[in-house]
């Protein structure tokens, strides 16, 4: 139900946007459906891959050390497993979502996915080499990453806090 209510929601902006675009000016809606248009083809098949992909890693993942690792058992030891891995991981959402649903499937406990997923969100070392560190000051990225160095242990908390999904 929480599903449909979300779709429902996006496609209710998503009209919006397309309405106000359309009263603004017609060719620039045009060019807004080419563009979103084409982004969306050429992301469709990077999901379907990942979201495949997930699967055949979860299918291969041992559930017995990935439960005794990243368990809901693991505690704060398997948060901090999986802030190290996330932030250890290269790629884009479809790498990092896809592992992050591996896991869970794989007996990751969800608060360890969600720190997992927060630390790749906010520290990813490939992408902080890659394109933070050559465009910003050294001093000002690595101030950005201590200060968020404690957010995927709060939200790892927060979610146990909470409870089950």
């Amino acid at each position: 139900m929480i599903d449909l209510a979300i779709n429902i929601s996006l496609w209710l902006i998503v009209l919006a946007l397309a309405l106000m675009t359309a009263l603004r000016a017609r060719p620039l809606l045009v060019s807004s459906l080419r563009q979103g248009g084409g982004e969306f083809l050429r992301l469709l098949p990077r999901i379907m891959i990942g979201v495949m992909g997930s699967g055949y890693i979860a299918a291969a993942l041992p559930q017995d050390i990935v439960g005794q690792w990243l368990g809901e058992s693991s505690g704060i030891l398997g948060i901090l497993i999986a802030t190290i891995a996330g932030a250890l991981t290269p790629g884009g959402p479809v790498v990092g979502f896809a592992l992050g649903a591996a896991a869970l499937k794989g007996g990751a406990g969800a608060p360890q996915v969600i720190a997992y997923s927060t630390a790749w969100a906010l520290f990813a070392f490939p992408r902080l080499i890659t394109f933070e560190l050559p465009m910003m000051p050294a001093n000002v990225v690595w101030l950005r990453v201590v200060a968020s160095l404690p957010i995927p242990f709060i939200a790892a908390i927060a979610a146990m806090l909470i409870g089950r999904p």
